[in-house]
């Protein structure tokens, strides 16, 4: 629990909510009611070991926040998430009521434990230890089973460092999803290529033929397959921009689609930003959407 003033209004709870949930709590000394409550959050507080942080405003001594946030009477609990107001109650609520209050917004036990696994992976993937992150992206996926997310930065490490048949496993039991989630999709163009290579697929031949005929767009299609498998990532790009720019729609579209999978994989971990803020985008990816943007609406 964290006592807020203006000094700290913007790091300890604006700031402070684009990483964790945050529960303002505004009271003052003379209110009987917020001597209640006070206790009662700060036991939840230390239950939910991390789900939100509480901090507390003297709606006396900061009456410049507390008309920002509009209290008109106390205690009063307000909850920020990514530094917006998202919900809130008033009165000495019991314990139950609270804990029902905060069940709405924050994650579950398990969903939690599994974004900090998530976290962590990406923590030491950064200091060189893959094995370590692997480690704790598996420790996600085991914890929270529905996290998607957490489930493909594993099979794409997996993928990354040669372990096909691990990552078959552990993309088996989302496989029936992949047509609707788009990076589960992603991933399982990735697999397709990885088999498509697997049955003896000729590169150099490949090569062969598309200089011999260069609207050869099954050579072409083949050969990015090829490279998507050996994860030359741009090269196999390259090579769909040339059916694209000849033939848009050639096969059902496949050289588009193919070309939207791998800017997924390529795409770098998520940055959370403050609201109204722009992400920062990979160069290479950035470069790429434009190519594709541009030879598809010429």
């Amino acid at each position: 629990m964290i006592d807020v003033t203006v000094e700290n209004f913007e790091a300890e709870v604006i700031a402070a909510s684009m990483q964790v949930p945050v529960l303002v709590d505004f009271w003052a000394p003379w209110c009987g009611p917020c001597k209640t409550l006070g206790p009662v959050l700060e036991k939840l507080e230390v239950a939910y070991a991390g789900r939100f942080k509480l901090v507390k405003i003297d709606s006396d001594q900061e009456q410049q926040i507390a008309a920002m946030f509009g209290i008109r009477s106390i205690p009063t609990c307000v909850l920020l998430m990514n530094g917006q107001p998202v919900d809130g109650f008033m009165g000495a609520l019991p314990e139950g009521q609270v804990r029902a209050f905060l069940d709405k917004h924050l994650p579950s036990a398990e969903e939690f434990e599994a974004q900090e696994d998530a976290a962590e992976a990406e923590q030491v993937l950064a200091a060189g230890d893959v094995d370590g992150a692997l480690e704790r992206l598996q420790q996600a996926v085991l914890t929270d089973p529905a996290n998607d997310a957490a489930r493909f930065d594993y099979i794409k490490l997996l993928l990354q460092h040669g372990r096909e048949d691990d990552a078959k496993v552990a993309f088996a039991p989302v496989i029936a999803k992949a047509g609707a989630d788009r990076r589960l999709g992603a991933l399982k163009t990735w697999f397709d290529a990885i088999d498509f290579v697997a049955t003896g697929a000729d590169l150099a031949g490949l090569e062969a033929q598309i200089a011999t005929n260069k609207r050869d767009f099954a050579a072409r299609f083949d050969r990015a397959r090829c490279l998507l498998a050996q994860q030359h990532w741009t090269q196999a790009m390259d090579e769909l921009l040339e059916i694209l720019m000849r033939d848009k729609t050639w096969n059902e579209e496949a050289a588009r689609k193919t070309y939207i999978a791998i800017l997924e994989l390529i795409e770098p971990p998520a940055v959370k930003v403050a609201e109204g803020q722009i992400p920062p985008q990979d160069p290479v990816v950035a470069t790429y959407r434009r190519r594709l943007s541009s030879v598809v609406l010429s």
